[in-house]
């Protein structure tokens, strides 16, 4: 391991043993869970969020991830390693990867290699981030959906399971009429559901208790997103003004949280804040 590698991984070791002390301090100081609290079972992160790290050193990051307690990850590319890779250095850092960020495209153009690469790796799910381009009607945004049932169907037949991933757009109204409405009831709930993005669902206007309400169970994903009250920048996960505790304690039917900054400005100090912050949200 060479020295960069040996600092790195130091300095995260000593950040993720700072939020254990914060949590110990907590409990001497006679700080008690409440009866019925909850906890996250398990703290995922999306990749795109570490990148900048990611695409020059994948091995170092994941085992940092690791370290500082993650225990799964999200994808958006695999950063030059083919998926065989991958999927060794994940079960090196007793990590899983259960969904795979992928344009479309990777549906529509080359369904074998990315089913191939995403078996290999051991994905579940198969998740579109946005759409290509900026749709502006409401006509595009019923054929975009029809692109994503296709997509759903032909992932269900491979074996996966397929959601969309919304930016701020879907919940901008055109016409009087949410994209997001359009999605929901023009595709096939059969073969896609929803990973919501709390930030960018916040930033379009949209209240996520009314859409877990409204959509419940069309969303079985979230990211795990946090927004400052001044800005509406991205900001560290609990740092900022959205409510991940009311949210966590009505969300039924979640099974993967992770978190995500788009463009952080140390992105390890960023996923250690934040996982921080998750493992001892009670709710």
């Amino acid at each position: 391991m060479d020295q960069n590698r040996r600092t790195f991984l130091k300095t995260l070791s000593a950040i993720a043993a700072a939020g254990f002390a914060d949590a110990l301090r907590a409990n001497v100081a006679g700080a008690a869970p409440a009866a019925n609290a909850a906890r996250l079972s398990r703290i995922g992160i999306q990749l795109y969020s570490v990148r900048d790290r990611a695409s020059k050193d994948l091995p170092g990051v994941l085992e940092a991830l690791a370290k500082i307690g993650y225990t799964e990850v999200e994808t958006a590319g695999y950063y030059g390693h083919a998926a065989a890779e991958v999927r060794e250095l994940l079960d090196r850092n007793h990590l899983k990867a259960p969904s795979a960020h992928i344009g479309i495209e990777a549906i529509e153009t080359k369904a074998d290699q990315t089913f191939a690469d995403a078996k290999a790796i051991g994905h579940e799910w198969l998740t579109v981030a946005s759409p290509p381009g900026r749709i502006r009607t409401i006509d595009e945004w019923k054929a975009f959906a029809a692109r994503l049932t296709r997509a759903g169907s032909l992932a269900k037949a491979a074996g996966f399971r397929f959601a969309y991933h919304n930016h701020d757009q879907e919940f901008r109204k055109l016409d009087g009429v949410a994209p997001w409405d359009v999605l929901m009831s023009e595709t096939d709930p059969a073969v896609v559901v929803a990973e919501i993005d709390l930030y960018h669902a916040t930033n379009g206007g949209a209240d996520p208790l009314d859409l877990l309400v409204r959509y419940g169970s069309w969303i079985k994903m979230l990211h795990v997103k946090d927004m400052s009250p001044t800005d509406h920048k991205m900001v560290d996960v609990g740092a900022g003004m959205i409510d991940f505790k009311t949210i966590f304690a009505k969300a039924k039917g979640i099974e993967h949280y992770f978190v995500e900054n788009d463009s952080p400005a140390d992105s390890m100090q960023f996923a250690a804040n934040s996982y921080s912050y998750l493992s001892k949200l009670e709710f």
